[in-house]
């Protein structure tokens, strides 16, 4: 205890508590949340689930709140550059200090249980949450669903952005199976809002079994909108199916919604810089049904392309290449950040066309061999979070 002074100490310490990295499961956490909250946390709270779009989700309803007197708390994972992206409060992430008085709060209560680094995050989140006495916290989860960490909060309102697959060792290998673990953030008599366009048997059958009543959304936010991509639309009438929901306790006007949808934003969601005459993309594609989501919209604007690419060593990458490579002239694979990362070498086989890349040592070199193509225009740079932290880093500072 007495060595971990800063937050980095707190982090490095809760890495090592487990050997594996993900542990789904609530029994150890449920404890841990009944003895910080033995009445329940004392806020009202959208939980949101999915495969892809929940960042994006959690950013419209927070835009929207945030025009309103309301106070929103809002967590997200992973994050990006700092953990502190993970809780924000009125769109203002918190402090190192803050985070640490959490950790120091879960402490007191763990004793003996042994919690996961994404554990001790959501434990934060709801400390950190009622410390600042908020009206409405919005909480992503990370994970699956039913056996996710956040699942142990009771929502009012929750929300499934869409079922692909994903992370298919801890979920399953279909979406009958995904959907039944993403159906486990319902409630009985509490509304749900479901993006899936077509939403597997499982989830509705769950939804039926406990009697949760669902809205589902088929028709994309017809207004000015923030982000990018037709599947922004979608996630942005969820958001406001959401909101809703939620009008007899928290009222916003219609007002309030449509320049909260304006004005959301969120980062390495199709997220556009210009650099001398090209354009660089940054999204966080990172499975196939977000690639195919990212070409989509790569063929709204059509132009000469190349990619920057790598990703985690249990994706789909084959799949996720062949998606996008009728979209992207060239490749530069860069390594990554994390133990969980394909090396260059073995993504380079993943390609059946291995001259339309080139493996490069870094992402700096990367990022300056495609600026130097003179006949390209864009350059889009995918496959992981882990991509997007590394590329950010350099290209903040061109």
């Amino acid at each position: 205890m007495e060595n971990k002074r800063t937050l980095d100490d707190w982090l490095n310490w809760q890495e090592t508590l487990m050997e594996e990295t993900i542990v789904l499961g609530l029994d150890r956490v449920q404890v841990v949340y009944d003895r910080l909250f033995p009445d329940g946390v004392p806020y009202s709270v959208i939980t949101i689930a999915g495969t892809n779009g929940k960042g994006s989700t959690v950013s419209f309803i927070d835009s929207i709140y945030r025009q309103s007197k309301f106070k929103i708390g809002r967590s997200t994972s992973p994050h990006l550059l700092k953990y502190n992206e993970r809780y924000a409060i009125d769109g203002v992430d918190v402090s190192d200090e803050v985070i640490i008085k959490a950790f120091e709060q879960i402490e007191t209560q763990r004793h003996d249980i042994t919690l996961t680094y994404f554990e001790f995050s959501t434990l934060a989140a709801l400390i950190i949450f009622a410390e600042a006495n908020i009206d409405l916290a919005i909480l992503e989860v990370g994970l699956g669903g039913r056996l996710d960490s956040v699942n142990v909060v009771d929502s009012d309102v929750s929300v499934i952005t869409n079922v692909a697959i994903d992370h298919t060792d801890y979920l399953g290998d279909t979406r009958e199976k995904i959907g039944r673990e993403k159906a486990g953030v319902m409630r009985t008599s509490r509304p749900c809002i479901c993006g899936d366009q077509d939403p597997p048997q499982s989830l509705l059958a769950y939804a039926k079994e406990i009697e949760t009543p669902v809205t589902f959304v088929s028709e994309g936010y017809k207004g000015e909108i923030g982000l990018e991509g037709a599947h922004q639309r979608i996630n942005a009438a969820v958001a406001v199916e959401a909101v809703r929901k939620l009008l007899h306790q928290f009222p916003v006007s219609e007002e309030m919604i449509s320049e909260g949808i304006r004005k959301a934003s969120i980062k390495a969601r199709f997220e556009k810089r210009y650099i001398a005459d090209k354009t660089v993309v940054l999204d966080v594609a990172h499975n196939p049904a977000a690639v195919k989501t990212l070409v989509e919209t790569l063929s709204d604007s059509p132009m000469e392309t190349v990619a920057i690419f790598s990703a985690l060593i249990d994706k789909d990458i084959i799949d996720m290449v062949s998606l996008a490579s009728e979209s992207i002239r060239h490749w530069y694979l860069v390594p990554l950040s994390s133990d969980r990362a394909i090396t260059s070498t073995e993504l380079k086989k993943k390609f059946s066309d291995p001259d339309s890349t080139t493996v490069c040592s870094d992402m700096k070199s990367a990022i300056e061999m495609s600026l130097a193509l003179r006949d390209v225009e864009r350059v889009v740079i995918f496959g992981s979070f882990y991509t997007i932290a590394d590329a950010t880093l350099i290209v903040d500072q061109m």
